[in-house]
C-alpha cells in the first residue's frame, strides 16, 4: 500500500485525485437521472437508453479529432474549462422543463464529447504531477474510483432518485463539476502545454489532431500496447453484456444479474490492489502476458453453463487478469516518445471506451442469435486468439539507460 501512499502524498495528485472522485460520484447519478428523465417524458425504453450510448460514442470522436487541444492549451486550463461547461449544460437540461427529448439528446451527446478530453488532459498531466513509480499508483487509484463506481453507482443513483427528482440530480451533478473544477483550478499548478519546437503547427485543429494520431500509430511498440489495452476490455465485458439474460436462464432475477454484474469489477479492484502492492514493477512488465490470459481462460468454463454461484467465481477471476493494466502504464511510457506522450495517453483513454462500449454493444447483437453462455464461450476463444496475436512474434523491448533490454509483454 505503500506506493499508493507516495502518489496520495503529492498535493497536486490529492487535488486531482479527489477532483475525479467528485466528477464519477456526479456523472454516474446524472447519466442515471437523465435516462429516468427521458423514459419518464417517452415512456421509450429504446430512448432512454440511447442516454448511455450518446455519452460513451462521443469517446473516440473526441479523442481522435479533437486531442490536439491537449498540446494547444495548458493543461489545468482546459481541464477547469471541460468541467465548467459542462456544468453549463447539464444545469440547461435540469431547468428547462420544456426542452424536446431530441435536445435533451443532443445535449448529452455534447457532454460525452466533453468527457474525453477532459480525461485525456488529465491522463497527459498525471506524468508530471507524479514522476517515475507514483504515476501507476495514481493511475491504478484512478480507475480503481471508476471501478468503485460501475459496482455501487448505479445502486447510489436508485435510492437518490427514490427521493429526488431528476431535475434535482442533475442540479447536483452540476454542482459535482463545480467543486471538481475548483480543486483542479487551486489545487493544481499551472504548467504549460508540451510543444516542439521546431516542428510548425498546423492551424487546423482538426488536421493537427489526426496528425498527431498517426505520428502515435506509426510506433510499432506504442501501436501494440494500444491494441493490447484496447482488445482486452472489449471482449472481456461480453460476459457483463449478458448477465441479465444468462441470470434468466438460470430463473434468476435482477438481483442474480446484479451479483454477476459486480464479480469482474470487484476482481479487478483486487487484482489492481494486490499486484500494485506485491508484485515488483519489473515483473508488473513481464506478467502483462500471462494475466492477459487470465481474463478469458475462465471464462471457457461458461461452455458448462454453471451456476449463479460458480459464475460469480469464475469472473471474479477474469477480473484479476485485469491487473494486466499496470503493467502495460509501466511500459507505455517507457516506448513512448516524450513529444507524443499527451498524444498517446489521450487515444489510450479515448480508445477503451469506445471498444468497450462496442464490446458491449457487439456482445448483445450475437446473443440475439446465439444462447448467451456460447457467446460468452466465443468471446473468450477470440480473446485469446487475439492475445496470442499480439503477442507472438517480436516481442515489445524497451531499451533503458545503463541496463539491458526488458521483456515488454511475455517472455519465452
Amino acid at each position: 500500500m505503500s506506493s499508493y501512499r507516495t502518489a496520495l502524498a503529492v498535493p497536486e495528485f490529492r487535488a486531482i485525485f479527489a477532483a475525479h472522485v467528485v466528477s464519477m460520484a456526479g456523472v454516474v447519478t446524472a447519466n442515471f437521472a437523465l435516462t429516468v428523465l427521458v423514459y419518464s417524458r417517452t415512456g421509450s425504453a429504446l430512448l432512454s437508453s440511447l442516454v448511455f450510448t450518446l455519452v460513451l460514442a462521443p469517446h473516440l470522436i473526441a479523442g481522435t479529432l479533437l486531442s490536439a487541444l491537449i498540446d494547444r492549451f495548458p493543461p489545468r486550463r482546459l481541464l477547469v474549462s471541460c468541467n465548467l461547461l459542462s456544468a453549463t449544460l447539464v444545469t440547461a437540461i435540469s431547468l428547462s422543463s420544456s426542452l424536446p427529448v431530441a435536445a435533451v439528446l443532443v445535449l448529452a451527446f455534447t457532454l460525452g464529447l466533453i468527457e474525453p478530453v477532459f480525461s485525456g488532459a488529465r491522463a497527459a498531466t498525471l506524468p508530471d504531477v507524479l514522476p517515475g513509480d507514483a504515476y501507476v499508483s495514481g493511475r491504478s487509484l484512478m480507475r480503481l474510483v471508476a471501478q468503485g463506481a460501475q459496482m455501487g453507482g448505479f445502486a447510489v443513483g436508485g435510492l437518490l432518485m427514490a427521493a429526488f427528482t431528476p431535475r434535482v440530480m442533475l442540479l447536483v451533478n452540476a454542482g459535482c463539476f463545480l467543486f471538481s473544477a475548483a480543486l483542479l483550478r487551486f489545487g493544481t499548478r499551472k504548467r504549460v502545454p508540451d510543444r516542439d519546437s521546431g516542428a510548425a503547427r498546423p492551424t487546423s485543429l482538426l488536421r493537427d489532431s489526426l496528425n498527431g494520431l498517426g505520428a502515435v500509430m506509426k510506433v510499432p511498440a506504442v501501436r501494440r500496447i494500444l491494441f493490447l489495452g484496447w482488445a482486452v476490455p472489449a471482449l472481456g465485458v461480453v460476459p457483463e453484456a449478458l448477465a441479465v439474460p444468462y441470470t434468466d436462464g438460470l430463473g434468476g432475477g435482477t438481483t442474480a444479474a446484479g451479483l454477476l454484474l459486480t464479480a469482474i469489477p470487484l476482481g479487478t479492484m483486487t487484482g489492481e490492489v494486490l499486484t500494485n502492492w506485491l508484485v515488483p514493477k519489473d515483473r508488473q512488465i513481464r506478467m502483462i502476458g500471462p494475466a492477459a490470459l487470465l481474463v478469458f481462460a475462465p471464462m471457457l468454463l461458461f461452455a458448462l453453463r454453471p451456476g449463479l454461484v460458480p459464475a460469480i467465481v469464475v469472473l471474479f477471476v477474469c477480473g484479476l487478469g485485469f491487473s494486466t493494466q499496470l503493467g502495460q502504464d509501466r511500459l507505455l511510457l517507457q516506448v513512448v516518445p516524450d513529444e507524443l506522450r499527451g498524444r498517446t495517453l489521450s487515444l489510450q483513454m479515448a480508445g477503451l471506451m469506445f471498444w468497450q462500449g462496442l464490446g458491449f454493444a457487439a456482445g448483445g447483437a450475437v446473443a440475439e442469435l446465439f444462447a448467451p453462455h456460447v457467446v460468452i464461450c466465443a468471446a473468450a476463444v477470440s480473446g485469446l486468439l487475439v492475445i496470442v496475436l499480439l503477442l507472438r512474434g517480436a516481442l515489445l523491448r524497451t531499451e533503458q539507460p545503463g541496463s539491458r533490454s526488458e521483456e515488454g509483454l511475455v517472455s519465452g
